[in-house]
């Protein structure tokens, strides 16, 4: 386990949620007000909840006493003209100000990462200006106009870079190079293909859950509970499995809609053999394979159970490899590279996981993925109707981190593309 003092991305995203609905309940006069930092980034875990406020100088000191006053806050911490810390029951939360003339330069400065705007500093002095302490300034000390990102990064020499690239690594040398991924976004996802029900340790029955994905525009989802030997609190018994697949025969014909595959998400045993007998596998429409028992083995016993499964005909995607807890635990230390090319030899996905308990696989070790020509799912491993768009949201934030382009995501295409890419494999049987 971990000891530190970060906020997981779920608990942050919470708390800035509820701050900025109670600052637009309480209509204060701001342009903009934005999540700043790691949290922008989709970041795993979080330092500290900070918000960037856009309003006209002359209001900055009304709009603050007024941002103090919303009901979240115990008491204010400290304040400055153009910043204030306050603590709430969930943590402390900065507010950063700013005017529409520099609003572009305080975005990008307040974001991040670190490292991030070093090199952008870097390239400031390169064209004579200085770029500090969210302000771009010209050689004479006058601020220079900047009233978004696209006019900071345009004034460096540069295209927009997408705030989950800002990790200082080198996004910046292949901006300059004209060779920015297209990231993927929530519009381009047509399915999701792993979630639960209260056959598991899910809070929805089958039917919710598909209404739930209905709103959202979703071609297909796939219902994937916990095979009868997994960690969950509650599980899919083999027994069940048909009175599982006669109810939701039963949801297809009351929402036709949308197409509802039956799926599993089977956990792979201490030897790397799966819970349930692959008679029982072949019977589901998806099978989707985990880890979840860590079973005191070292990396390389743990890497040869993936192996094991991503070489069964039957499994077609391997949910949170790392098995990670965001600020809680860094998950399993496996040989990624083996996984990969097994799983580009053998038609396996690899799966981008939305769950704030997960977010895995995250920013280098999805981009190592795909470099692989591994296929990947972002799914949001969802256990409550009322979370599916919030944990995709997460999703598609990590994918990005891990310069992830529709292209190399299986849900992305359409059913018959999913069934096709199950049958391809199956075949090898």
């Amino acid at each position: 386990m971990l000891t530190t003092s970060r906020i997981p991305l779920g608990r942050a995203h919470m708390l800035a949620s509820a701050i900025l609905q109670d600052a637009q309940r309480a209509r204060l006069p701001f342009d903009s007000l934005t999540p700043l930092g790691s949290l922008r980034r989709f970041a795993p875990d979080i330092g500290d909840v900070s918000l960037l406020g856009v309003a006209a100088a002359a209001d900055h000191a009304d709009v603050m006493d007024a941002f103090s006053r919303l009901q979240p806050f115990l008491r204010v911490v400290s304040r400055t003209p153009a910043s204030m810390t306050a603590d709430t029951e969930r943590g402390p939360v900065t507010l950063h100000l700013t005017t529409p003339e520099q609003a572009g330069a305080a975005l990008v400065w307040h974001t991040g990462s670190v490292r991030h705007t070093r090199k952008l500093q870097v390239l400031a002095r390169q064209h004579d200006l200085t770029f500090d302490a969210g302000r771009l300034l010209a050689a004479d000390g006058h601020s220079v106009f900047t009233p978004n990102e696209e006019a900071l990064y345009a004034t460096l020499g540069l295209p927009f870079i997408a705030p989950e690239l800002r990790e200082g690594d080198d996004e910046i040398e292949m901006a300059q190079r004209g060779l920015l991924p297209s990231l993927v976004t929530e519009a381009h996802i047509r399915g999701d293909l792993h979630m639960h029900s209260t056959w598991s340790d899910g809070r929805n029955p089958i039917g919710e859950m598909v209404v739930a994905g209905q709103q959202l525009g979703y071609e297909y989802v796939a219902i994937t509970d916990h095979s009868e030997r997994s960690l969950a609190s509650r599980k899919l018994a083999g027994g069940d499995i048909p009175r599982q697949r006669r109810e939701i025969e039963k949801v297809r014909k009351r929402l036709p809609g949308i197409e509802v595959l039956h799926g599993i998400e089977v956990d792979i045993m201490h030897d790397g053999s799966l819970d349930f007998t692959d008679d029982q596998l072949a019977g589901f429409d998806i099978v989707l394979a985990s880890l979840h028992d860590h079973g005191g083995h070292d990396p390389h016993t743990l890497t040869e159970r993936y192996l094991r499964a991503i070489h069964h005909p039957l499994v077609n995607v391997i949910t949170h490899p790392a098995n990670r807890s965001p600020a809680r635990s860094v998950g399993y230390d496996v040989d990624f590279d083996r996984l990969f090319l097994a799983a580009a030899a053998t038609g396996t996905a690899m799966e981008i996981d939305g769950a704030p308990g997960h977010l895995d696989m995250d920013g280098t070790v999805a981009r190592r993925a795909i470099a692989r020509g591994v296929a990947v799912t972002i799914n949001s491993d969802c256990h409550r109707a009322d979370a599916l768009a919030r944990q995709m949201r997460f999703g598609i934030g990590t994918a990005r981190r891990g310069w992830i382009e529709p292209a190399h995501v299986l849900n992305t295409r359409g059913i018959q593309e999913i069934r096709d890419f199950i049958s391809r494999k199956r075949a090898r049987r």
